[in-house]
């Protein structure tokens, strides 16, 4: 799972012009689901969005999280997120989990959100719908998260190619160990969540 995080003080999202979810002072999250996301995935970026420290505390940056400014939390479901742009110009989104499979999820990540603070200070856009996001970043502050970084750093002390290797083999590693968590899509769906 892949997240943009924004420090905001405020946020809000429409659809057909009508605002249906607004905070203020707290965190922006843009969630990406991928297609090989699980249940841990969901324990672990939960976890970081609501004790990442990004708020200042008493003249100090970088003191508090979201739930020590007991701030709110909008989150929109994205999944171009998950959009490789490595070849030509035109976004792949074959990375990104089935429409069915990730609205599954994505209701799973919230309800474990809702569950690890104060339920109704997690707001959430509406999924699948074509939104428009307002928000005010305060800093600004915007940081990346991402479930399985692990696949993107270099192993230091070794070729790119040998690093590239293990990486693999971290990735084919972890997503044996996770297949008992793993939501399964139908596979015969093949539609793209465009939320």
């Amino acid at each position: 799972m892949r997240a943009v995080v924004q420090r905001v003080a405020s946020a809000s999202v429409s659809v057909d012009g009508n605002v249906i979810s607004s905070i203020s002072r707290g965190l922006m999250v843009l969630v990406g689901i991928g297609i090989d996301d699980t249940l841990a995935d969901v324990e672990t970026l939960t976890n970081k969005i609501l004790n990442i420290r990004v708020f200042d505390a008493n003249g100090t940056m970088w003191k508090s999280s979201v739930k020590d400014i007991a701030g709110e939390v909008l989150c929109v479901s994205q999944f171009t997120l998950m959009a490789n742009t490595t070849k030509g110009n035109k976004p792949d989104f074959h990375r990104a989990m089935s429409s069915n499979a990730s609205r599954e999820l994505y209701a799973t990540f919230l309800e474990k959100m809702r569950c690890l603070y104060v339920p109704d200070r997690i707001q959430d856009g509406q999924f699948g719908a074509m939104m428009n996001v307002s928000l005010t970043n305060e800093g600004p502050v915007t940081l990346t998260l991402d479930t399985r970084k692990f696949e993107y750093v270099s192993v230091s002390g070794k070729s790119s190619e040998n690093g590239n290797k293990e990486a693999r083999n971290k990735t084919a590693n972890v997503a044996s160990s996770r297949s008992a968590s793993t939501v399964n899509p139908d596979p015969t769906d093949f539609e793209v969540d465009v939320s």
